[in-house]
């Protein structure tokens, strides 16, 4: 179900959304998600946004249709023990991930600092505790295999998992949020790989489940 079926009647800077409904509709996708939180980020981010321009969006329709693709993969990803996102930007995927996933130990790096400022600060202002975010380049991370490694849009998936191998293990699962090349780019995979395509929309999810 799709978070932008909702009556509006709440406004903030010229656009309406409606808190209230899209509670509800969270709840009815049975998603085990804090919708409270969600809130309070996308409220944060489209504040920072006016003066830091920290991502490319910049009303709050842009910011929940980020969040509802970071977390198109519930549906079909159990939660990890622990979580790596490489390159987050302004929260997505691993921040939102990180508020559905509060149990997990999850690593947020992101090397550019106004962002990585950002970060810091909704994990303060949400007590995300589980979470750590880090100032560095993936390459500079130390620590033991993570059993999830996620990514959006920083590069294609055989860097990615060039550049993660020191983090990761045969049993490291993979999940790169891709486009319409996601199946150019798994080819290489081969037989080494066990995964998964998942399209919703224009969306393409590559689901990597470890190495075979």
């Amino acid at each position: 179900m799709s978070l932008f079926y909702f009556e509006y009647d709440n406004k903030w800077d010229g656009k309406i959304v409606n808190e209230k409904k899209i509670v509800e509709i969270l709840d009815e996708a049975n998603r085990d998600v804090d919708a409270e939180g969600l809130i309070r980020f996308a409220r944060r981010l489209e504040e920072w946004n006016r003066t830091h321009n920290l991502s490319g969006a910049k009303d709050i329709h842009t910011v929940w249709r980020h969040i509802e693709d970071a977390l198109g993969p519930l549906s079909f990803v159990e939660k990890p023990d622990s979580l790596l996102d490489v390159g987050t930007g302004a929260g997505f995927p691993g921040l939102v991930l990180a508020i559905a996933w509060r149990e997990s130990e999850i690593v947020l790096t992101e090397p550019i600092k106004k962002r990585a400022a950002f970060l810091k600060y909704v994990c303060a202002d949400l007590g995300l505790k589980h979470v750590r975010v880090v100032s560095k380049r993936v390459e500079e991370i130390v620590h033991p295999p993570f059993a999830l490694i996620t990514s959006r849009a920083v590069t294609d998936t055989k860097m990615l998992l060039n550049l993660t191998q020191h983090v990761s293990d045969a049993q490291t699962h993979y999940l790169f949020y891709k486009g319409s090349r996601a199946e150019e780019e798994a080819t290489f995979l081969g037989n080494q790989y066990d995964y998964d395509i998942v399209r919703k929309g224009k969306r393409h999810y590559l689901y990597i489940k470890g190495r075979k």
